[in-house]
């Protein structure tokens, strides 16, 4: 049974039954009392006079006696039965108005127009397990590009939260555990259009428990997650999770990448931002000479394994090493934040610092501490609110970690533009000098902001201009692409990154490339580009003009002036 026709019968039984049964007794009793018609001779009233009359009787209408005038055997009836009534209606109302503002009742009801607002989603949404900061930030990143995105988180507040951010497009919210599988179920996973779950809570263990339970229920459905630990991301790597992404190996790895190639470093973060923003300066980590880490945890051990692996010299400062272990090169017990510890880490002689504690006001503390004794120290800090935002930005650090901006990101770019980690992964094969030049050509096109990147692939759905000029005979080249359809002599400010033909991909594919069906193409450039060529991909007039420099009229109207010009 419904749960809300369920809690109404059940609430509302008594106040139901009362009032049937106090209806039934005035009626019956009315009908009993004998009456007398118009003339003054004995009747009696019809059960059915007797149901109108006192229908309307409690309201105080005023409708009159009926059939006839009543005697004073019926009016002292009537004058008892509108006391008793109106009490039973009062208890009945009070009873609905106490049910209305119940939190189970209203509860039922949010669920309902949950589940119904997910059920009429007609367009490709991902299913968001958890609303943090991480969660936040991913639903922002989809709405901004217009893709939909279903919301499940168990903290009310967050709920609230999401519904006063101001998103493009609305994401459905539902308060609830998202490890029980009937919450995943109601919030769509069994959906024909949910893509995949993204399991981004701050328990590693609920994450795992939710990438098991959609994997069993959908087993082709994509999942992404969040793993703190490795134990816990190998676990879900056993059972076919997609993707898993721990923060603290993600940025361990970008430090190390950034000292050995700070262009290709740099031309990454630009194509995977969020656009709209100005070109960030290149990273320059020192690559020789002493670091020191402050704290020992996840974040510690990862960079301490990867810059370890880039030959530098460390040195570990860790105010509790009994439980997150001791490196080989031992530790100096302390949190940092005092000089003396700082010294005793031989900070003199250092190039870097790591501040990875687990609380923001200890890492600026030392990042200032430090500064204080080495000004020309290269600083990592760690940021763990996003409300100390301002507060990094200003203590003078040169990179920044915050976890959950870099799972946001790395999810961002996995989902929105799928073909940007494919360039990501073989840029990454590429001499530094390419990558150099590459961020040349797009600083000549990008207008000193963020480059928007886009993909899409040839199809009937996506390009049906393209197709049909396939079909016309009509050869498309990138070069075609990459004209202005207001004036085809102008260039779009855009830049070719990927061709995918046949599982072959082509990195920064030339103009001559001849484009079919079933390619798909990855560009970047500035965002008017984007969508002056989806004119052209939409628009076959536009993109016979762009090919071959004619623009025929062929609509009705236009064929109709051109017949009676050739009749004249």
């Amino acid at each position: 049974m419904d749960t809300i026709i369920f809690l109404i019968l059940r609430r509302m039984r008594a106040p139901l039954l009362t009032l049937i049964v106090v209806y039934a007794l005035a009626m019956a009793v009315l009908a009993l009392i004998p009456a007398q018609d118009a003339a003054g001779r004995p009747t009696t009233t019809s059960l059915f006079h007797a149901f109108y009359f006192v229908s309307y009787m409690s309201t105080t209408i005023g409708f009159g006696e009926l059939p006839n005038a009543f005697t004073d055997a019926q009016r002292l009836w009537v004058s008892v039965s509108v006391f008793f009534t109106v009490a039973v209606w009062i208890y009945a109302i009070g009873t609905l108005i106490a049910l209305l503002q119940d939190s189970a009742f209203q509860r039922a009801i949010l669920e309902r127009r949950f589940r119904n607002r997910v059920r009429r989603m007609h367009a490709p949404f991902y299913l968001v397990c958890g609303y943090g900061q991480t969660g936040g930030a991913l639903v922002r990143a989809f709405t901004d590009r217009h893709r939909h995105a279903v919301v499940v988180d168990i903290d009310p507040d967050r709920i609230n939260l999401l519904q006063l951010d101001n998103h493009r497009e609305y994401v459905p919210a539902l308060c609830a555990d998202a490890r029980s599988p009937s919450t995943l179920e109601a919030a769509g996973l069994k959906h024909p259009m949910c893509q995949g779950v993204v399991a981004l809570t701050n328990v590693n263990e609920a994450n795992l428990k939710i990438a098991i339970a959609a994997k069993l229920l959908r087993p082709k459905v994509k999942v992404i997650c969040r793993a703190d630990s490795h134990e816990i991301e190998a676990n879900m790597a056993s059972f076919g999770t997609d993707h898993i992404y721990d923060p603290f190996d993600i940025f361990a790895l970008y430090i190390a990448v950034a000292i050995q190639a700070p262009c290709l470093t740099l031309l990454l973060n630009w194509l995977s931002g969020a656009g709209d923003e100005a070109l960030t300066e290149p990273l320059y980590p020192p690559n020789t000479g002493h670091w020191i880490i402050c704290g020992y945890g996840r974040f510690g051990k990862a960079m301490y394994k990867y810059l370890k692996e880039q030959g530098l010299t460390i040195a570990v400062i860790e105010a509790a090493p009994h439980k997150t272990g001791i490196p080989a090169e031992g530790v100096v017990h302390g949190r940092g934040t005092e000089a003396v510890t700082l010294e005793q880490a031989e900070i003199e002689r250092a190039v870097g610092l790591v501040a990875g504690t687990d609380h923001d006001a200890d890492n600026l503390s030392i990042v200032m501490t430090a500064l204080t004794l080495k000004p020309d120290l290269f600083v990592i800090a760690r940021e763990n609110h996003l409300d100390n935002q301002e507060l990094f930005d200003r203590v003078g650090a040169h990179a920044i970690m915050h976890p959950s901006a870099i799972i946001a990101n790395r999810i961002r770019v996995r989902l929105v533009n799928p073909l940007l980690a494919d360039f990501s992964n073989l840029a990454r094969f590429q001499e530094e000098t390419w990558a150099c030049e590459l961020v040349s050509r797009i600083v000549a096109l990008a207008d000193e902001r963020m480059p928007y990147v886009w993909e899409f692939g040839i199809n009937a759905k996506q390009t049906p201009a393209l197709c049909e000029a396939e079909d016309r005979g009509l050869s498309v080249t990138l070069d075609t692409l990459l004209r202005d359809p207001r004036e085809r002599a102008n260039r779009l400010p855009a830049l070719p990154l990927l061709l995918v033909r046949n599982e072959v991909f082509i990195l920064l594919p030339g103009p001559e490339e001849r484009l079919g069906e079933g390619d798909r193409l990855l560009f970047c450039g500035r965002e008017e580009a984007r969508w002056r060529m989806d004119w052209l991909l939409r628009n076959i007039h536009a993109l016979r003009y762009v090919a071959t420099g004619q623009s025929q009229r062929e609509g009705g109207v236009w064929r109709w002036i051109a017949a009676w010009k050739r009749s004249r």
